[in-house]
Formats: C-alpha cells, sequence, structure tokens
C-alpha cells in the first residue's frame, strides 16, 4: 500500500510498486496517479443600490496571469446557473443573454473584472463566480455573494 500525505498537483505521476517473490521472480505493477486541482475562493461584496458591481476574478492574480487562459463569469440565483460571459486567450470576450441580466449591463473590464451595472435590489445574495482554467485539470474558482443596500 502507498499512502500519500499533503496530496499537490506536483504528486501526479507514474507509480510503480515492485516486488521479489519465490519462486516466480521479480513482479511489477504501474498505476498513473492524477491530481486534480480545483482552489475555490469565497468573498462577500456590499454596495449600495444604483452602484456599479465590480468583481474582479482572482484578487491575487494579476491581468498577465489571467489572459492566457480561459476564463468564465457565471450566476448563481436560486440553483438557476448562467454562463454571462466566456473569455479565451487573445480572443475578444463572448457575451451570454445578450450581455443584459435583468435590464442590467453585464461588462467584462480590466484584468477581466466583472462588472454589473446598475446594482438592483434583486441583485442581494446573487453568487457570481470566475473559473480560470489554467490547464486541462486545474480550475481556479472565485466566487462573490452580494449583499445590497439601500438608504
Amino acid at each position: 500500500v502507498l499512502h500519500l500525505e499533503n496530496i499537490t498537483v506536483s504528486l501526479t505521476r507514474q507509480y510503480e510498486c515492485t516486488f521479489a517473490t519465490y519462486p516466480y521472480g521479480t513482479k511489477a505493477a504501474k498505476i498513473q496517479h492524477t491530481v486534480k486541482a480545483e482552489e475555490e475562493r469565497h468573498y462577500l461584496k456590499k454596495l449600495w443600490l444604483k452602484q456599479t458591481l465590480e468583481i474582479p476574478c482572482l484578487e491575487d492574480e494579476t491581468s498577465e496571469n489571467l489572459s492566457t487562459y480561459l476564463l468564465k463569469w457565471l450566476v448563481d440565483e436560486n440553483g438557476w446557473k448562467g454562463k454571462l460571459v466566456t473569455k479565451e486567450p487573445s480572443c475578444p470576450a463572448v457575451y451570454r443573454n445578450s450581455s443584459m441580466l435583468y435590464g442590467q449591463k453585464v461588462l467584462l473590464g480590466l484584468n477581466n473584472t466583472l462588472k454589473v451595472f446598475p446594482t438592483k435590489i434583486t441583485d442581494d445574495g446573487r453568487v457570481f463566480s470566475c473559473h480560470m482554467l489554467y490547464h486541462p485539470e486545474r480550475v481556479q474558482k472565485s466566487s462573490t455573494t452580494v449583499r445590497v443596500f439601500g438608504k
């Protein structure tokens, strides 16, 4: 039995077990072990009614890092998940639902920031998530729950 601790993506590889048997000699078995990495960060964004909602995709990443990967912005509202924007490397952003969300304008800003305006009371509790695929088996996600306040 092979027991691995503190699993990271770097442990993705082929492992081989070799053992000696009597009277049959050496036996070997190989297994391919793949570690899929999916990191997710959760944020809370508070803002006033009728403001522009701006959500960075990944707070710790620079635009240079994000520009070379597939990027998707989704919205989750009461179990309904809708794709808002998709951005492939070296291509313009593709907007879904005519870039409108219940009468609001949705844009992809600098550093792949999602912009939704104007903020409505119906945005309260919505969860916007950004998915960045930087390897076929590696995805970074951030989700932001929105809280909208009125005066």
